[in-house]
Parts: C-alpha cells; structure tokens; sequence
C-alpha cells in the first residue's frame, strides 16, 4: 500500500456520513491499483476484500456492516433492512440492484463505478439514505427517480443530493442513435465530444431526474473519470478497479 485511503468527504446534513473513494490508498496491484473495491474485474479476490476493509476503517464503520449489492444496469432499488445489513444476499448469492435504500444506523452504503454516475441521497430529518448506481441503461430507466420514490415511502420528505465523478460529455462517445435514444427518455443527455462526435452527458441526465423527483439541493463532484488519473474508469483503461459512492446513517 502506498498511502493512506484517500476520500472525498460529502456534506449531506447532521447526522449522515458520505464520501467518494478514489483510487489510491490499497493494496491491488496494476492495473487495479490501489484500491479496487470491486471482485468481478479479476482482481486478486483478497487484495479486494481488502481494500474492502481499509475503506471500512477510512470511514470509521464496521466492515460487516457495509452494504453491498450485484450491480447489474438496471433499475431495481433494494430496501436494506436491519436484519439485512452487510453484503445483501439471497439465497443463491448477493442481490441484483443498482441502488439502495436504508434507515439502519451505521450501516454504509457502498456503490461502485468507473465511469457511471454515483449519486448519494439523503433526508437526515427522516433518516434515511440511498446510494444509486446510474450508468447509461440505468439513467434512461430513471433508476435515480425510483430511489426517491422509494425514499418516500421510507417516510423522507426533504432529500438532499450528490452526484459523484464519472465521465464527462467530452469523452463519452457514443453512436449517434444511441444518444437520441437516451435524450428521448432523458431530454437534455444528448452531447458533443470535443471533437464533434454525439455523447451523453450521464450526469445532467441525472440532475433533471433529480429536479422533477423534487431534490432541489443537489451537489456535484464535476471530475471526469476519464481525465483524472486519482479514478478508476473503464472506458480509459478497459481492465481496471471500481471505486465507490458510500453513504451512511451515523448513530
């Protein structure tokens, strides 16, 4: 390890703990180096679960506590109960889902990317956080309006945002059919690269489905994965880690 865990605190309100890893600070070797949080991009399985701890420890939480779920591109939010905390699991293995929900105390919420948009959600009146993965797929499913729903449901009312790193327009490339694919379901995600080509614009997608779910406090961690080396990101260097979103209740 060459450093301590190096996170980006996420002022959400009293009471509520929030921060976005980078990629430095663990024990992966390249290219998943430092600290790749995630198993399925065949990374050595214990330097993993390692990484796992010292992000644990650099947020102050027990590990057994942190929430993780088998991300899969969709829009399934799961709802962690008390008895549920820790890696949310079935009986075949964790749950499929690219957000969770939570009123458990001290119970974080870990969401991996490496290019796709993390957003981090909580009402610390009504105690209540998300964490949501919103990749492409997810975004043009309002994966982010189906959190807030569910949020709701939990009893939040007043429900503060952050949207995490990911790629940016510039260097997001895409068809050009798909682009019009996604600005019709999400306006406003339809983009340029720098040199002209159509991209998506992930997180402007994502902060209109925010305004019209009814967050009005929203704020941005406007790095692109791709053009910040501190990051984990895919579509730069095709192997590599995940780093995460984490959100949490504290006591």
């Amino acid at each position: 390890m060459s450093g301590p865990v190096q996170l980006t605190p996420v002022a959400l309100g009293q009471g509520v703990g929030a921060a976005f890893s980078t990629r430095l600070g663990g024990v992966s070797a390249p290219p998943w180096d430092e600290l790749n949080l995630a198993y399925h991009v065949d990374d050595d399985w214990d330097r993993a679960f390692a990484n796992r701890h010292l992000l644990a420890a650099a947020i102050g939480q027990p590990f057994l506590r942190c929430c993780y779920v088998h991300q899969v591109h969709g829009d399934a939010v799961v709802s962690v109960a008390e008895h549920h905390v820790g890696t949310v699991k079935t009986r075949g293995g964790r749950r499929d889902g690219d957000a969770m929900v939570t009123r458990a105390v001290g119970a974080p919420l870990v969401i991996m990317v490496a290019d796709c948009v993390p957003v981090l959600l909580a009402d610390p009146e009504a105690r209540v956080v998300a964490g949501v993965h919103a990749g492409r797929k997810g975004v043009q499913a309002d994966i982010v309006g189906k959190a807030v729903a569910v949020m709701r449901e939990a009893g939040a009312t007043d429900i503060s945002a952050a949207i995490g790193p990911s790629v940016c327009p510039g260097c997001y490339e895409v068809p050009g059919a798909m682009a019009a694919e996604v600005d019709a379901a999400v306006p406003g995600t339809a983009a340029r690269t720098r040199t002209g080509t159509p991209s998506l614009d992930l997180a402007a997608g994502v902060a209109s489905q925010l305004a019209a779910a009814g967050v009005r406090r929203v704020a941005r961690d406007g790095r692109c994965t791709v053009e910040s080396p501190e990051l984990f990101s895919h579509r730069r260097d095709g192997v590599t880690g995940r780093f995460a979103g984490v959100v949490w209740l504290e006591p």
